[in-house]
């Protein structure tokens, strides 16, 4: 079974926030729909939905859809670091049908603050508590997420991207500093990692050789049960099939039991999505 750790969807009649339109990844809405249809095109089973960051903190369209297809898809949520929710509050929002947890942002300034001010400290007692599944992007912040870690030894937290982010204007490049504080964090054993968006972050064509050696130095440090196959398909250039034989087929160390925990067999047990 192949699972995409992450994939956007959202609707062409949204009112996004003002001044964020132009960040859409694609010129064309994607909807649930029509995803089904591309990720049979591509061999993917499942995928994780999670609510494009320009959107906001809305979450109805993912939730629709893991309400409508939940042998397909599951919904990794947006929620606000202001003000804090209280226990029961997020619990009752986490228990919410197609909900298999939450997925924060903290690379852009105005979030990344929230890790340094204190805004976001109320949340991560309370996820451990709970038993939260987190994904986060922390690109810049890999030394918070760790502090984190260390606190709090059964929150359950997967690093989105490599810990990568780049807008379209920018070029495509793997920042081996955030690689070093990345391999760092598998020293705590509650933290995961997505091989996610990685063709986004590559300067050469299909199948991608200057990714080689940084995908094998972060599998040697999580091993295939904590690396989790992703491809937030909407910002790539290559189609969707070949996010998939990038590692299907093009990492000939990749194979067997490995393989198929990496391509989604972790991420299921992890999220204990059945």
């Amino acid at each position: 079974m192949i699972v995409d750790s992450q994939v956007h969807v959202w609707a062409e009649d949204r009112p996004w926030p003002p001044g964020t339109g132009a960040r859409a990844h694609r010129k064309v809405a994607l909807g649930a729909e029509p995803l089904l249809a591309e990720m049979a095109a591509a061999g993917v089973d499942r995928a994780i939905l999670v609510p494009p960051s320009y959107e906001g903190d809305r979450n109805d369209l993912v939730l629709a859809a893991a309400q409508r297809w939940p042998d397909r898809f599951g919904a990794m949520v947006r929620i606000p670091m202001r003000p804090p929710m209280s226990r029961d509050a997020l619990a009752a929002f986490c228990a919410q049908p197609g909900l298999l947890g939450l997925r924060l942002t903290f690379h852009l300034p105005h979030q990344r603050v929230w890790l340094e001010d204190g805004s976001a400290d109320w949340f991560w007692p309370l996820a451990e508590a709970l038993g939260i599944r987190v994904m986060v992007l922390p690109v810049g912040s890999l030394d918070r997420i760790a502090a984190i870690a260390e606190r709090h030894p059964g929150l359950r937290i997967a690093i989105d991207h490599f810990s990568h982010h780049r807008s379209f204007s920018e070029a495509p490049r793997i920042d081996q500093a955030e690689i070093a504080a990345l391999v760092a964090l598998a020293r705590f054993p509650s933290v995961m990692v997505k091989a996610s968006c990685l063709p986004f972050f590559s300067a050469e064509p299909y199948p991608f050789r200057d990714l080689d050696a940084t995908i094998r130095r972060v599998f040697d440090a999580f091993g295939p049960r904590r690396m989790f196959w992703g491809s937030d398909m909407t910002r790539l250039a290559c189609p969707y099939r070949q996010a998939v034989t990038h590692f299907t087929e093009e990492l000939p160390w990749l194979q067997g039991e490995a393989r198929a925990l990496v391509m989604g067999r972790a991420l299921l047990d992890w999220l204990d999505w059945r």
